[in-house]
């Protein structure tokens, strides 16, 4: 699992990894199993860790009063998974995350991850992954506010073709804001042409 966090962490960063901070990768991510449906946080709870994604999926959602999910993120290996707001704020989170296969993960505490970040290429990761999300928020916005459903969908696809092989359509739907008679219909029509 530290193999792949490595490569991960080397592919986004100016050079690669020393020995000495690898070490200090290595003492401080733990690794952590889940299986299918077992949860990494529920809401209310305060997010003590985050996580790698070494192996396996997740979800990342919230509930409404009629118990209706609605799907946040949905996360696949090299992902990183948590509730950064509940992480940094120390306060009850607003989402639930599942696993949807049995996962591997190498998940930091707090404290650990202020010895990791102490490490200026940790920092030099974490820019790059904020404006990755940052340009990924955008786009997600834009396209819930000025797009239609099948447009939505297209992008979800091309962006990540995987996902419709490991996430039930239910889950895809409710991500995409959508019903899943809509994404059959879309689907239907995308086999047609």
């Amino acid at each position: 699992m530290y193999d792949t966090l490595i490569e991960y962490i080397n592919s986004r960063v100016s050079r690669p990894l020393a020995a000495n901070e690898i070490n200090i990768i290595k003492n401080n991510f733990v690794p952590y199993k889940l299986k299918r449906r077992e949860f990494f946080l529920h809401e209310g709870d305060v997010s003590t860790y985050m996580g790698f994604l070494a192996k396996g999926s997740m979800k990342k959602y919230s509930t409404d009063t009629k118990g209706t999910e609605h799907i946040i993120s949905l996360y696949i290996e090299g992902w990183w998974v948590g509730d950064r707001e509940s992480f940094s704020k120390l306060s009850p989170s607003s989402f639930n995350i599942e696993a949807c296969e049995d996962t591997d993960l190498l998940v930091l505490t707090k404290q650990a991850g202020e010895e990791v970040f102490t490490l200026p290429i940790m920092n030099e990761l974490t820019r790059h992954l904020d404006q990755n999300y940052s340009f990924a928020t955008q786009k997600r916005i834009n396209a819930a506010i000025s797009m239609t459903a099948e447009e939505r969908y297209n992008i979800l696809i091309d962006s990540y073709p995987e996902f419709s092989q490991r996430f039930p359509q239910h889950l895809i739907a409710s991500y995409l804001g959508i019903t899943q008679e809509t994404l059959s219909r879309i689907r239907s029509r995308a086999v047609k042409k």
